[in-house]
């Protein structure tokens, strides 16, 4: 579960390139749930086209469809509104991940918590599209200038201090800042978020390696092949489970129906173990 990051798909389809190459069976089906806008706490921006969509209007969908072991949930880039920071706004997400917390509980799944990935300023300084502090309003197209270190910032410390009440919880944001910054020590204007919001496939390679470090997974050698092939199969899927658990946000393309993809999948599912046999008994024969 989580917003457009998650709904780009890139970092999820990089976990499981890298499980594949590790060899892990059984290999755990991973359903890809992420659907842009969406927040945990249920605000939107006066400015933004629609209510922005709210997670727990499809979680127990989500949930009794998926009947999943384990929920990954990456929440909060868009529940600060792209405002100053707030304490009635801090609440709200609060209590949307605690509601989330008592709900995945309660359908016998574990959680796995995540911290928003770091907002950028940079790219939209250079641009002039930022706005002080004191301005009128703010929206997700003119975002507050210091919003990741006034509200991603404690957003994402407070999401790790939640360890105890979930199974897991991972610092993505960390990670995106100090790879940022050590590139920029060599290219000043290097950035992974063209917007400041939505991380490019080297951020989502940063996502999917801090993940798969907390899971304890060693990395593997990237396969272009391979990833090309997961991720076609993760956008069918993915597309196919967002329609069929049903949402309000309007302009997201539907999938074919479940039980189509699935057949297009186990397809996919063929080359992509050819690939792999192949790819193995070329290492066996060097």
């Amino acid at each position: 579960m989580g917003d457009s990051i998650t709904h780009a798909g890139h970092y999820v389809a990089w976990i499981e390139m890298q499980l594949r190459l590790s060899g892990y069976d059984p290999l755990p089906e991973l359903i890809n749930l992420g659907l842009p806008s969406e927040t945990a706490c249920g605000l939107s921006e006066p400015d933004h086209p629609w209510p922005r969509p709210n997670a727990h209007e499809r979680l127990g969908r989500a949930l009794a469809k998926t009947q999943p072991d384990v929920v990954v949930a990456c929440y909060g880039m868009n529940d600060g509104i792209y405002y100053p920071f707030s304490k009635k706004r801090f609440m709200a997400y609060q209590d949307g991940i605690g509601r989330l917390i008592k709900k995945v509980h309660a359908a016998n799944a574990k959680l796995v918590l995540m911290t928003p990935p770091a907002f950028d300023p940079l790219p939209l300084k250079k641009k002039g599209k930022l706005r002080p502090v004191g301005a009128e309003k703010y929206a997700w197209f003119a975002i507050y200038e210091n919003y990741d270190a006034e509200v991603l910032r404690p957003y994402s410390r407070w999401i790790m201090q939640q360890h105890k009440r979930v199974e897991m919880a991972i610092d993505l944001h960390t990670p995106v800042i100090n790879y940022v910054a050590a590139r920029r020590r060599t290219q000043p204007d290097f950035t992974m978020s063209p917007d400041g919001v939505h991380v490019n496939p080297e951020g989502h390679r940063v996502l999917a390696r801090a993940i798969l470090g907390a899971w304890g997974v060693p990395p593997q050698k990237s396969d272009a092949e391979l990833l090309q092939l997961v991720t076609r199969r993760q956008k069918l899927l993915h597309d196919a489970w967002l329609s069929h658990v049903g949402h309000k946000r309007p302009g997201v393309q539907p999938g074919v129906p479940l039980h189509k993809a699935r057949a297009q999948a186990a397809e996919l599912e063929q080359q992509i173990n050819l690939l792999l046999k192949k790819r193995g008994s070329a290492s066996q024969s060097q």
